[in-house]
Protein backbone atom coordinates (compact mmCIF):
# COMPACT_ATOMS: atom_id res chain seq x y z
CA UNK A 1 0.00 0.00 0.00
CA UNK A 2 1.09 3.28 -0.71
CA UNK A 3 1.26 6.17 1.59
CA UNK A 4 -2.01 7.49 0.33
CA UNK A 5 -3.72 4.19 0.89
CA UNK A 6 -2.46 3.89 4.41
CA UNK A 7 -3.93 7.44 5.29
CA UNK A 8 -7.33 6.00 4.03
CA UNK A 9 -7.24 2.41 6.11
CA UNK A 10 -6.41 4.64 9.29
CA UNK A 11 -9.47 7.38 8.31
CA UNK A 12 -11.42 4.15 7.94
CA UNK A 13 -10.31 2.62 11.08
CA UNK A 14 -11.24 6.08 13.07
CA UNK A 15 -14.64 5.81 11.65
CA UNK A 16 -15.04 2.46 13.08
CA UNK A 17 -13.88 3.40 16.32
CA UNK A 18 -16.20 6.56 16.33
CA UNK A 19 -18.90 4.01 14.92
CA UNK A 20 -18.41 1.61 18.15
CA UNK A 21 -18.45 4.96 20.67
CA UNK A 22 -21.54 6.48 19.44
CA UNK A 23 -23.23 2.73 19.50
CA UNK A 24 -21.95 2.03 23.08
CA UNK A 25 -22.33 5.60 24.36
CA UNK A 26 -24.78 7.20 22.53
CA UNK A 27 -27.38 5.15 21.27
CA UNK A 28 -28.88 4.08 24.80
CA UNK A 29 -29.81 7.69 25.26
CA UNK A 30 -30.84 8.49 21.36
CA UNK A 31 -34.63 7.81 20.09
CA UNK A 32 -35.01 5.80 16.84
CA UNK A 33 -34.91 9.23 14.89
CA UNK A 34 -31.98 10.05 16.51
CA UNK A 35 -30.40 6.54 15.94
CA UNK A 36 -31.72 6.21 12.42
CA UNK A 37 -29.99 9.46 11.36
CA UNK A 38 -26.42 8.54 12.96
CA UNK A 39 -26.27 5.34 10.94
CA UNK A 40 -27.64 7.51 7.90
CA UNK A 41 -24.84 9.99 8.29
CA UNK A 42 -21.99 7.74 9.67
CA UNK A 43 -22.98 5.72 6.23
CA UNK A 44 -22.62 8.38 4.42
CA UNK A 45 -18.96 9.07 5.69
CA UNK A 46 -17.81 5.71 5.92
CA UNK A 47 -18.84 5.46 1.88
CA UNK A 48 -16.83 8.76 1.07
CA UNK A 49 -13.63 7.53 2.91
CA UNK A 50 -13.68 4.62 0.40
CA UNK A 51 -14.44 6.88 -2.34
CA UNK A 52 -17.71 5.40 -3.37
CA UNK A 53 -20.33 7.62 -4.79
CA UNK A 54 -24.05 7.11 -4.35
CA UNK A 55 -26.29 7.55 -7.34
CA UNK A 56 -29.92 6.56 -7.06
CA UNK A 57 -31.70 6.53 -10.18
CA UNK A 58 -35.59 5.63 -10.77
CA UNK A 59 -35.65 4.97 -14.79
CA UNK A 60 -40.09 4.71 -14.26
CA UNK A 61 -40.46 7.50 -11.78
CA UNK A 62 -42.30 5.17 -9.46
CA UNK A 63 -42.97 6.27 -6.03
CA UNK A 64 -41.56 4.25 -3.29
CA UNK A 65 -44.59 3.01 -0.81
CA UNK A 66 -44.49 4.11 2.99
CA UNK A 67 -44.51 0.60 4.00
CA UNK A 68 -43.23 -1.86 2.12
CA UNK A 69 -40.47 -5.24 2.29
CA UNK A 70 -37.13 -3.99 0.41
CA UNK A 71 -35.44 -6.25 -1.42
CA UNK A 72 -32.09 -5.91 -3.68
CA UNK A 73 -29.25 -8.22 -5.16
CA UNK A 74 -26.57 -8.58 -3.13
CA UNK A 75 -22.74 -7.82 -4.47
CA UNK A 76 -20.58 -6.35 -1.29
CA UNK A 77 -20.98 -5.30 1.92
CA UNK A 78 -20.40 -1.94 1.35
CA UNK A 79 -24.53 -2.83 0.17
CA UNK A 80 -25.81 -2.33 3.61
CA UNK A 81 -24.26 0.79 3.89
CA UNK A 82 -25.08 2.24 0.25
CA UNK A 83 -28.98 1.68 0.89
CA UNK A 84 -28.37 3.25 4.56
CA UNK A 85 -27.12 6.23 2.85
CA UNK A 86 -30.49 6.76 1.10
CA UNK A 87 -32.78 5.58 3.71
CA UNK A 88 -32.04 3.31 7.06
CA UNK A 89 -33.42 0.06 6.78
CA UNK A 90 -33.86 -2.88 9.47
CA UNK A 91 -31.95 -5.17 7.79
CA UNK A 92 -32.47 -9.24 7.78
CA UNK A 93 -28.95 -10.52 7.41
CA UNK A 94 -26.43 -13.96 7.49
CA UNK A 95 -25.22 -14.55 10.80
CA UNK A 96 -22.06 -14.90 9.72
CA UNK A 97 -22.19 -10.65 9.40
CA UNK A 98 -21.95 -10.95 13.08
CA UNK A 99 -18.17 -12.41 13.05
CA UNK A 100 -16.85 -9.46 10.77
CA UNK A 101 -14.45 -7.87 12.39
CA UNK A 102 -16.39 -4.18 14.10
CA UNK A 103 -18.59 -4.31 11.77
CA UNK A 104 -20.32 -7.16 12.72
CA UNK A 105 -20.88 -5.66 15.91
CA UNK A 106 -21.77 -2.26 14.51
CA UNK A 107 -24.37 -3.90 12.46
CA UNK A 108 -26.14 -5.44 15.37
CA UNK A 109 -26.05 -2.30 17.28
CA UNK A 110 -27.43 -0.77 14.18
CA UNK A 111 -30.55 -2.96 13.98
CA UNK A 112 -29.17 -6.24 11.87
CA UNK A 113 -31.10 -9.23 12.41
CA UNK A 114 -29.45 -12.25 12.30
CA UNK A 115 -30.48 -15.31 10.30
CA UNK A 116 -28.47 -18.75 10.46
CA UNK A 117 -28.27 -20.25 6.70
CA UNK A 118 -30.48 -23.03 6.25
CA UNK A 119 -32.09 -23.23 9.24
CA UNK A 120 -35.88 -23.08 9.29
CA UNK A 121 -36.76 -22.84 13.09
CA UNK A 122 -34.42 -19.14 12.54
CA UNK A 123 -37.01 -17.89 9.91
CA UNK A 124 -40.21 -19.17 12.27
CA UNK A 125 -38.13 -17.35 15.30
CA UNK A 126 -38.08 -13.48 13.54
CA UNK A 127 -40.62 -13.89 10.83
CA UNK A 128 -43.67 -12.37 12.92
CA UNK A 129 -41.05 -9.69 14.33
CA UNK A 130 -40.27 -8.55 10.36
CA UNK A 131 -44.56 -8.21 9.96
CA UNK A 132 -44.97 -6.32 13.53
CA UNK A 133 -41.87 -4.34 12.35
CA UNK A 134 -43.25 -3.23 8.67
CA UNK A 135 -46.84 -2.94 10.22
CA UNK A 136 -45.53 -0.06 12.28
CA UNK A 137 -43.64 1.65 9.34
CA UNK A 138 -39.94 0.56 9.74
CA UNK A 139 -38.37 -0.17 6.59
CA UNK A 140 -36.95 -3.42 6.71
CA UNK A 141 -34.73 -4.99 3.94
CA UNK A 142 -33.04 -7.99 3.13
CA UNK A 143 -30.74 -9.39 0.06
CA UNK A 144 -32.84 -12.41 -1.00
CA UNK A 145 -29.83 -14.32 -2.60
CA UNK A 146 -28.99 -15.41 0.65
CA UNK A 147 -25.24 -14.58 -0.16
CA UNK A 148 -23.02 -12.13 -2.01
CA UNK A 149 -22.84 -12.64 -5.91
CA UNK A 150 -19.99 -11.45 -8.54
CA UNK A 151 -21.57 -8.70 -10.74
CA UNK A 152 -22.80 -10.37 -13.96
CA UNK A 153 -25.13 -12.64 -12.23
CA UNK A 154 -28.36 -13.01 -10.01
CA UNK A 155 -27.89 -15.66 -8.18
CA UNK A 156 -31.88 -17.45 -7.23
CA UNK A 157 -33.65 -16.20 -5.10
CA UNK A 158 -35.25 -17.56 -1.80
CA UNK A 159 -38.90 -17.66 -1.07
CA UNK A 160 -39.37 -17.77 2.72
CA UNK A 161 -38.78 -13.74 3.86
CA UNK A 162 -41.24 -12.82 1.14
CA UNK A 163 -43.86 -14.48 3.17
CA UNK A 164 -43.50 -11.40 5.78
CA UNK A 165 -44.37 -8.55 2.64
CA UNK A 166 -48.00 -11.32 1.75
CA UNK A 167 -49.06 -11.00 6.02
CA UNK A 168 -47.85 -7.47 6.34
CA UNK A 169 -50.10 -6.82 3.39
CA UNK A 170 -47.65 -4.00 1.72
CA UNK A 171 -45.95 -4.82 -1.62
CA UNK A 172 -42.12 -5.94 -2.25
CA UNK A 173 -40.21 -2.65 -2.90
CA UNK A 174 -37.10 -3.59 -5.52
CA UNK A 175 -33.76 -2.33 -5.96
CA UNK A 176 -31.32 -3.09 -8.34
CA UNK A 177 -27.64 -2.57 -7.06
CA UNK A 178 -24.34 -2.59 -9.31
CA UNK A 179 -21.19 -0.89 -8.70
CA UNK A 180 -19.00 1.13 -11.61
CA UNK A 181 -15.87 2.14 -12.55
CA UNK A 182 -15.19 5.58 -14.24
CA UNK A 183 -15.86 3.86 -17.64
CA UNK A 184 -19.62 2.90 -16.80
CA UNK A 185 -18.14 -0.68 -16.69
CA UNK A 186 -18.74 -2.81 -13.37
CA UNK A 187 -15.95 -2.19 -11.06
CA UNK A 188 -14.20 -5.41 -10.24
CA UNK A 189 -13.07 -4.21 -6.76
CA UNK A 190 -16.61 -4.62 -5.15
CA UNK A 191 -16.78 -8.52 -5.75
CA UNK A 192 -16.81 -10.04 -2.44
CA UNK A 193 -17.20 -13.39 -3.16
CA UNK A 194 -15.54 -17.25 -2.23
CA UNK A 195 -13.00 -16.95 0.70
CA UNK A 196 -12.50 -13.41 0.42
CA UNK A 197 -12.35 -11.94 4.01
CA UNK A 198 -14.13 -8.68 5.30
CA UNK A 199 -10.34 -7.54 5.58
CA UNK A 200 -9.01 -8.16 2.11
CA UNK A 201 -12.41 -6.62 0.46
CA UNK A 202 -11.40 -3.71 2.53
CA UNK A 203 -7.78 -3.38 1.36
CA UNK A 204 -9.07 -4.17 -2.61
CA UNK A 205 -11.45 -1.06 -2.44
CA UNK A 206 -9.16 1.15 -0.64
CA UNK A 207 -6.44 -0.10 -3.06
CA UNK A 208 -8.87 0.44 -6.58
CA UNK A 209 -9.72 3.55 -8.13
CA UNK A 210 -13.27 5.59 -6.78
CA UNK A 211 -16.68 3.58 -7.80
CA UNK A 212 -19.95 4.72 -8.53
CA UNK A 213 -22.84 2.51 -6.69
CA UNK A 214 -25.88 2.99 -8.81
CA UNK A 215 -29.21 1.86 -7.02
CA UNK A 216 -31.99 1.08 -9.08
CA UNK A 217 -35.30 1.99 -7.68
CA UNK A 218 -37.92 -0.42 -9.26
CA UNK A 219 -41.56 -0.09 -9.56
CA UNK A 220 -43.29 -2.09 -6.65
CA UNK A 221 -44.92 -5.33 -6.97
CA UNK A 222 -48.29 -5.65 -5.44
CA UNK A 223 -48.38 -8.56 -2.85
CA UNK A 224 -52.42 -9.19 -3.48
CA UNK A 225 -53.35 -12.64 -3.81
CA UNK A 226 -49.63 -13.93 -4.77
CA UNK A 227 -47.62 -16.96 -3.34
CA UNK A 228 -43.98 -16.17 -1.96
CA UNK A 229 -42.17 -18.17 -4.72
CA UNK A 230 -43.81 -16.05 -7.61
CA UNK A 231 -43.35 -12.98 -5.78
CA UNK A 232 -39.32 -13.84 -5.29
CA UNK A 233 -39.24 -15.02 -8.88
CA UNK A 234 -40.78 -12.08 -10.21
CA UNK A 235 -38.59 -9.42 -8.43
CA UNK A 236 -35.60 -11.49 -9.24
CA UNK A 237 -36.77 -10.81 -12.97
CA UNK A 238 -37.25 -7.01 -12.12
CA UNK A 239 -33.99 -7.13 -10.84
CA UNK A 240 -32.35 -8.84 -13.07
CA UNK A 241 -33.73 -6.84 -16.16
CA UNK A 242 -32.86 -3.85 -14.87
CA UNK A 243 -28.93 -4.93 -14.61
CA UNK A 244 -29.27 -6.13 -18.28
CA UNK A 245 -28.65 -9.63 -16.72
CA UNK A 246 -30.67 -11.97 -19.59
CA UNK A 247 -28.74 -14.66 -19.02
CA UNK A 248 -29.71 -14.60 -14.90
CA UNK A 249 -33.37 -13.93 -16.15
CA UNK A 250 -33.79 -16.96 -18.02
CA UNK A 251 -31.77 -19.24 -15.20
Amino acid sequence: MNGLQVLRLLRVLLHLMVGLWTCAVVFPFTDAAGRQWRIKHWSIKLLAICRVRVALSNPQNSVAPSRALIVANHVSWLDIFVINSIQTCQFVGKSDIRDWPLIGWLCEKGGTIFIARGKQRDVRRIFQGLVTSIQAGDRVAFFPEGTTAAQGAVLPFHANLFEAALDAKVPVQPYALRYLDEQGNLHPAADFIGDMTFAQSMLAILKAPPMKAELIQLAPVDTTGSHRRELAAATRVLIAEALGQTESVAA
